[in-house]
């Protein structure tokens, strides 16, 4: 029984395979208007509709499916160029972090060349903290007495003379800026000599002031003031600046030539923007007592 069901369906299988050359062979011999192709075109005019509608129908389900690989393989694109975006910043922002710290160490090595401050022995320090108020008087280092830091010992940054340590831990450090009124520091005028006092005034961290300048020395804005390399014995004076230091420029003179000439000064560094700095450790020769 089984035997004679695949013979009857290899029968019909070679059979149907041999109608379908015959019809191949006759098709393709005959002419255009042959009988054959006059079928395959009846058949098309019947079915052309149905296979029209059934596309149209079908459409919205195909529009779908499409816009769906579509999110999916735009959303794939979305991720992988805000990932790669990510990168970018990532390195972007790190390349201008070490191009400014950059800046400043170099800021600070010439300033240690330009003024022989190599033999302070000079240790550097990342600001860690500032002082919570709008006269930014001290900030927080990250070095302290471990590294040979002491009390009283001188502060610079790149651009000059930015305060002194009032306060050491082991590992951390508290220094007093310029635009403290409680700090004052010995100071001449670069081009002409006269030596007073810097400290800051009533008006506030801005308010730097060169105090003490005799009326028979001119004082014109725009003149250098840098440390005098005094000592005095008086509080907030313990320190021993290094001569020459830059401290800041004169931006106006108030009833020059007289006892009560006032001298503004604007200060070299920014005290409001500091991260990178040093602290004077060694007292050096060539300051005067």
């Amino acid at each position: 029984m089984y035997d004679r069901t695949i013979r009857r369906r290899r029968l019909t299988l070679a059979a149907l395979l041999a109608c379908s050359l015959l019809l191949l062979t006759v098709y393709f011999g005959e002419s255009s208007g042959g009988a054959l192709h006059n079928v395959q075109r009846g058949v098309f005019s019947v079915f052309a509709p149905i296979q029209e509608g059934a596309s149209t129908v079908l459409k919205p389900a195909r529009d779908l499916v499409g816009w769906v690989g579509d999110t999916i393989d735009a959303k794939g694109r979305l991720n992988e160029l805000e990932s790669s975006n990510q990168r970018l910043r990532a390195r972007a922002i790190a390349g201008s972090e070490a191009l400014r710290i950059n800046s400043q160490l170099e800021g600070l090595l010439n300033l240690d060349n330009a003024g022989g401050l190599a033999a302070a022995k000079p240790v550097t320090a990342r600001v860690i903290g500032q002082s919570p108020t709008v006269w930014y008087s001290t900030v927080t280092i990250n070095q302290g007495s471990n590294s040979g830091i002491r009390t009283g010992n001188p502060v610079i940054n790149g651009d000059g003379l930015i305060g002194q340590v009032s306060t050491v831990t082991g590992n951390a450090a508290i220094v007093t800026l310029i635009s403290d009124g409680e700090l004052a520091v010995p100071a001449r005028i670069s081009a002409g000599g006269a030596e007073g006092i810097v400290q800051a005034g009533a008006g506030g961290p801005d308010d730097l002031r060169l105090k003490f300048i005799a009326r028979r020395f001119r004082v014109d804005p725009g003149a250098a003031v840098v440390t005098a390399g005094t000592l005095s014995n008086s509080p907030g004076l313990e320190s021993l600046y290094p001569p020459g230091i830059p401290i800041g420029s004169v931006t106006r003179v108030v009833d020059p030539g007289t006892d009560a000439q006032k001298i503004y000064l604007r200060s070299y560094a920014d005290l409001q923007r500091l991260e990178i700095i040093q602290v004077l450790t060694t007292a050096i020769n060539g300051n005067r007592g």
